[in-house]
């Protein structure tokens, strides 16, 4: 995929990307592989890093070209002044279809970059409404108002319902059409079924903020092709077809 095709929205100020899964928002600790802000300063000498996705979500996320923008970015998402909206597959169905979880998240105290929830960590609530209910899977929207590393996947864990393909904190087993559907047969050309989700199902669907001068900017970024594959299936054994 071309850069160009990355960007949702561009100003003198800020730049707003749908991130494809499986690539860095910034560099790593050893700096080796690439990432999105490594790209943007390449292209623009100067960007700022005003908030992060998690290597394998998708979507929405937004950098800085100057200093002034990327303070007033910067302490929207600090005082919780942004609207984040997510969407995700999840495992199972949830008993409450539209609820909040407010439990604090903190770092594991074995685990490096692995989070739990723990009641002296950090504030962390997130809403959540069920879109759609698959039976076996559930199609969610989130809402995030603090935002904590791995935020969402933490929480998902906590009620029992992990978000599917996540290796850290659910059993990151890939989304395969043969494990709901019975009668799945491998085309001529294929040796072995292909998984159509492989990644972390989760993406950054909706931003909301105000610009420098003050104005109210609302961002949407479309869910990419596995995404909307693994839907597609989901809905067509949903209704028998």
């Amino acid at each position: 995929m071309k850069f160009e095709e990355l960007i949702v929205y561009e100003n003198g100020d800020f730049i707003a990307l749908n991130k494809p899964a499986g690539l860095l928002s910034i560099p790593g600790r050893e700096g080796k592989e690439i990432s999105l802000k490594k790209i943007l300063l390449e292209k623009y000498g100067q960007i700022f890093t005003v908030h992060r996705l998690d290597k394998d979500t998708s979507g929405l996320i937004v950098f800085a070209k100057n200093e002034a923008a990327h303070k007033s970015l910067s302490l929207q998402f600090e005082r919780r002044e942004t609207k984040k909206i997510y969407l995700g597959l999840v495992i199972g169905s949830p008993a409450d279809k539209k609820a909040s979880i407010n439990s604090a998240i903190a770092e594991h105290p074995v685990h490096k970059g692995m989070m739990v929830i723990n009641s002296k960590g950090e504030e962390s609530l997130t809403d959540y409404e069920v879109l759609e209910d698959f039976g076996i899977y559930s199609w969610l929207q989130f809402q995030l108002h603090t935002g904590r590393t791995h935020q969402i996947r933490v929480h998902m864990k906590h009620i029992d319902h992990p978000v599917v393909c996540d290796e850290l904190y659910g059993d990151g087993k890939p989304f395969f059409i043969s494990s709901i559907k019975n009668k799945y047969k491998l085309s001529k050309n294929e040796e072995a079924e292909k998984p159509i989700l492989s990644r972390l199902a989760l993406h950054s669907c909706q931003l909301g903020f105000t610009d420098v001068s003050g104005l109210p900017v609302e961002l949407t970024a479309p869910l990419p092709k596995d995404l909307r594959a693994t839907l597609q299936q989901l809905k067509k054994r949903k209704n028998g077809i």
